[in-house]
């Protein structure tokens, strides 16, 4: 017999255990999000902050590998190379965005029960669910295609295997995610902290050994208009479009789908409103601790292209341009990087912190689509089929780009693959507006969040910040077009401005959609369990 209850009036399924489902491969999943980890986790009650902190620490990992994935450091080493320190401020101020819309993120989740995409699905209707399904398991995908290109080239680099075969063998990953789904949600965090880890060890070593003007590098981080300049222009960008490709790679739709429901593993008592107030406070410490070294990593790529390299050597800024510049010692900027360069020591770990970051980005790409999957069509797949259908549908662009330009020279076959790798992120421009404007909406909501609702220092910076990434993401489409190389410019322009016009018609929709969906809800009367404990009046959470 099914248990139904409702949450934020959204009638779900709340027995996970149905053993008539249990030999499908697709099945129907109307319940909690990620059931099988949800409220897994066991939190101190009454302890010391740093021990509590610790029982939260870890989802904020799962969130930060997305922001210093391999789509993260062409953009940042490019910067570097051409424009110097200029765009650290672009790296902060995304950053600083990137920090309060997963704060949301989180929030929503913990305080309504429901995942991003359970309560966007929960106003809309089922037309707009399909859709709003399909464009992010697209932004999925086109983030799953940096991470094939990075992990190919990482084996290629690492031990010379060929590039189609190392695409192919960047689908066995699925193995290591069957493996990981045996050991329990806590020790994959830990896992991918410790990827995180070498990440950063790696860029730390590198960028200490090339001895950099630390400040002009903080000096750069003050907002200047030279960062959003049209000129000049070098290695085929200019400011501007130089800041919109790390904002483009920063801020990314899956991470606040993620999030939301990540931020639910710990275990806690949803009727205790201090219990709610602990956890959202612990979750942001945790995330704001990952994101700052996310941050971090980024500033260190940047940084890499102003003092590791000698200005304007860095013609390929592709991963196999940027590994052969790390043992080429004549397009290095000071002796002792030279010296260790001749030992092959840098090149190597560039590849093997491109290969952590793929690693780590197939864990939470996996995670992610089943969320997106559940909470949007109601479906459900065994964690590696997921992640089994998610990368044969990706290589199959890589493996074409690679046979494509199989008669051309390396350097042509390089630019090739970081152009596509690139051109991939377009489909991330479609599909933020449509998770940071229904999060704000939501977040901002008394009769969804209740005590726990956006304050106004929140609400103006959530405005202010999806506001201007919607802008700067539609204002970037048409030359992201012509980046194609496929169409005249004209066409490429025409284009680019239909989809504008179709991406704004399906906001408008979506918040129609939504306002309905929430007056429903609201005459059906919302449920805040929390709020029949009269004498627990906690004040907001921002």
């Amino acid at each position: 017999m099914q248990s139904l209850i409702k949450k934020g009036g959204f009638t779900v399924d709340n027995n996970t255990n149905d053993q008539r489902r249990k030999h499908k491969l697709i099945e129907y999943a109307n319940g909690k999000s990620l059931e099988e980890i949800n409220g897994t986790v066991e939190v101190p009650k009454g302890k010391g902050f740093w021990k509590t902190l610790l029982a939260y620490s870890g989802p904020g990992a799962l969130v930060a590998v997305g922001y210093m994935d391999p789509g993260n450091w062409s953009t940042s080493i490019t910067g570097g190379q051409a424009f110097g320190y200029t765009l650290m401020t672009t790296i902060l101020i995304s950053s600083l965005i990137a920090m309060l819309l997963q704060y949301m993120a989180a929030k929503l989740g913990i305080v309504s029960e429901m995942d991003l995409a359970q309560a966007i699905r929960a106003r809309t209707g089922k037309a707009l669910g399909i859709v709003l399904w399909i464009m992010t398991e697209l932004a999925i995908m086109a983030t799953d295609i940096a991470e094939v290109i990075g992990a190919a080239i990482a084996l290629n680099l690492l031990f010379h295997i060929s590039l189609i075969p190392a695409v192919f063998i960047t689908v066995l990953d699925v193995l290591v995610l069957l493996l990981l789904t045996k050991i329990g949600f806590r020790k994959i965090e830990a896992i991918v902290v410790c990827l995180i880890l070498v990440i950063l060890f790696v860029f730390v070593y590198e960028v200490a050994l090339s001895d950099p003007n630390w400040g002009a590098a903080f000096a750069g981080l003050l907002p200047s208009s030279q960062a959003v300049a049209t000129s000049p222009e070098r290695l085929g960008i200019t400011p501007l479009s130089g800041s919109l490709g790390i904002i483009g790679a920063t801020v990314m739709p899956h991470n606040l789908y993620l999030h939301s429901a990540i931020s639910q593993t710990r275990k806690i008592d949803h009727t205790n409103a201090e219990d709610i107030k602990q956890t959202i406070r612990f979750t942001a410490w945790d995330s704001n601790i990952q994101l700052s070294a996310a941050f971090l990593v980024n500033c260190l790529l940047l940084i890499m292209g102003v003092a590791v390299f000698k200005s304007g050597t860095v013609k390929d800024t592709s991963f196999f341009g940027l590994y052969e510049a790390l043992s080429n010692t004549s397009m290095l900027s000071n002796p002792i990087l030279i010296s260790v360069a001749k030992s092959g020591l840098l090149s190597t770990l560039f590849a093997v912190a491109l290969l952590a970051s793929g690693q780590n980005s197939t864990i939470t790409g996996t995670l992610t689509g089943q969320v997106i999957m559940e909470g949007f069509v109601h479906m459900k797949m065994p964690l590696w089929a997921r992640r089994l259908v998610t990368r044969l549908i990706s290589v199959v662009p890589v493996l074409l780009c690679v046979a494509f330009t199989a008669k051309d020279n390396a350097i042509q076959q390089h630019a090739a693959l970081n152009m596509l790798m690139e051109n991939s992120q377009v489909f991330l421009a479609f599909a933020l507006p449509f998770s940071m404007l229904p999060l704000l909406l939501m977040t901002d909501s008394k009769d969804e969040m209740g005590e726990f609702r956006n304050t106004g220092w929140v609400k103006v910076c959530g405005w202010l910040s999806v506001i201007s990434l919607t802008f700067l993401n539609l204002y970037n489409l048409p030359n992201t077009f012509e980046s194609f190389g496929i169409w005249q410019k004209s066409t490429s322009d025409l284009l680019a401005w239909i989809a504008i016009v179709v991406i704004l018609m399906l906001l408008a929709w979506t918040i129609y959609d939504m306002y309905k969906g929430n007056k429903r809800l609201v005459a059906e009367g919302i449920h805040h369990p929390w709020e029949h404990k009269d004498s627990q009046k906690p004040a907001s959470q921002d």
